[in-house]
Formats: structure tokens, sequence, C-alpha cells
């Protein structure tokens, strides 16, 4: 979540809640943060989630681009 959207969501003009399940606890959560990204051969890669109290403990996963390497 950004820091915009955060704002949004605590003043109420933000559309629409935005909220995803914790890859640990499997707990829906109104404030995820991203914890890691997998890529897939077809399609659009997927974002991995965890609850505020979870995501300090989880290990932190590759994000986009920081596999990649310069050549």
């Amino acid at each position: 979540m950004t820091p915009a959207r955060f704002v949004a969501a605590l003043l109420g003009t933000d559309p629409e809640p935005f909220g995803a399940h914790c890859v640990r606890c499997k707990r829906w959560t109104w404030a995820p943060v991203e914890v890691g990204y997998i890529e897939r051969q077809s399609g659009p890669g997927v974002v991995l989630y965890g609850c505020p109290s979870h995501a300090v403990a989880l290990n932190p996963r590759p994000m986009p681009g920081e596999l990649e390497r310069d050549v």
C-alpha cells in the first residue's frame, strides 16, 4: 500500500478499500505489506502480501529487478 493510498483510506476518500491475504497466517488484512514477488513464465507475476504483524518476521523475497545482472 502506497503512502498516498493509506492516507486516502484514513480520510475516507479511497473509492474501494484494498486488502489481501497474509501469506503466513492466511487471514485477510486491510493493511497488507508487500513481502515478495513471484515471476511467472507467462502472464503477470504474483505479489505476496503479509499482515503487518507477520511482515517483519517473513524473510524478504526478491522484488522485480533484484535478480537481474548487469552484463
